[in-house]
């Protein structure tokens, strides 16, 4: 069996659980081609996992200070170039396509009449799961991003039978308390984050992202983003502040993290994640930078338990490799077993 692998490159959720699929389908000796777009190549890192992969334009949506700009990401589709890229994609010479919402792949299969499996958080945002309303061209332009055939969906909790639990490194432990809170809000403008977190004397804050270099900043650790250290960090953070990409926060409830999320303002997905969250009783939500909100939460934060999601993962590659792509209630349902935990609750509490 011959598979095309699309991954979004769009920030650094969609890699992230790629590369833990990419490991149990390597080692089960399964004959991948991977295909990233979204990203400029320069800008991608660590990248072992994918081989010799494909790079490609693809969409994405322009954002800029925390908030999607309709306009501009309509403008800035470049359109011409995807449909180059969509009709030049040989996928008769492919089994099945895996689209982690990732278009190019996905509508080249859709031309091809090849199989295509869409694996990942979008593909769970239908059926019961809580949705934030959207302008109707990004609701639009979302619908037809990375159609698929058969849909394996991922969230917090079942919301239909699709649906299984986040896709996480179930290898990932507690380390002893650094007392920090890890900070991730690379949609933000990072001196105005960096300026808050000032502002929060008796807190110790970690923030990375790409544009900052390694350094501090009064009670602020300043930290370029990196793979290894961002999860060192996580593992032994107090609490998280971050945007509400599904992957950080389905790791960081892995691991019973306190969760404070800031979606990008109209961006549906996010603002979605963060309504489930807040909805599940799972972590809460602010609308914007907010000081007096911050430090509400770091106060009084949202409690949980661990969240014992299974090795998604490889379950996954043995279902993709087993070719029973129609009946994905079969994959998704058993591995909730005991999940959902009960809902946390709120209680006083210093982080």
């Amino acid at each position: 069996m011959r598979i095309l692998y699309g991954i979004q490159g769009t920030g650094n959720g969609h890699l992230s659980r790629a590369r833990l699929v990419a490991k149990h389908l390597q080692e089960r000796g399964a004959d991948v081609q991977y295909v990233v777009s979204g990203r400029e190549r320069e800008s991608l890192f660590a990248m072992e996992s994918f081989g010799d992969y494909w790079h490609k334009t693809g969409l994405s949506m322009h954002s800029q200070q925390g908030r999607v700009r309709v306009k501009e990401t309509l403008r800035e589709l470049k359109m011409t170039q995807f449909m180059r890229d969509v009709r030049a994609l040989p996928t008769d010479k492919f089994d099945v396509v895996v689209s982690d919402y990732e278009p190019v792949t996905a509508w080249a299969a859709r031309l091809s009449a090849v199989p295509c499996i869409g694996l990942g958080h979008q593909y769970g945002l239908g059926g019961q799961a809580p949705r934030a309303s959207l302008d109707p061209a990004l609701a639009v332009l979302l619908r037809y991003f990375a159609p698929a055939d058969h849909r394996i969906g991922l969230h917090w909790r079942p919301y239909a039978e699709h649906i299984a639990p986040p896709i996480v490194d179930t290898k990932m432990n507690l380390s002893a308390d650094t007392g920090r809170i890890l900070v991730y809000l690379p949609w933000e403008k990072q001196s105005k984050v960096t300026a808050m977190l000032k502002r929060l004397r008796g807190y110790e804050f970690v923030q990375f992202s790409s544009s900052l270099k390694d350094g501090q900043s009064a009670n602020v650790h300043l930290r370029k983003a990196s793979l290894a250290g961002f999860k060192q960090e996580l593992c032994g953070a107090r609490a998280v502040i971050c945007n509400a990409g599904f992957e950080l926060v389905s790791e960081a409830l892995y691991l019973g993290k306190p969760v404070l999320a800031k979606p990008i303002a109209g961006q549906g997905e996010q603002l979605s994640n963060a309504l489930a969250l807040e909805q599940s009783g799972l972590g809460r939500r602010m609308a914007d930078l907010d000081l007096s909100t911050i430090a509400d939460w770091l106060a009084q934060p949202v409690l949980v338990e661990p969240q014992n999601y299974p090795n998604v993962a490889e379950h996954f590659s043995d279902w993709l490799l087993g070719g029973q792509w129609s009946d994905t209630a079969a994959f998704a349902k058993p591995l909730w077993g005991d999940m959902p935990k009960q809902h946390a609750h709120w209680q006083a509490s210093s982080v």
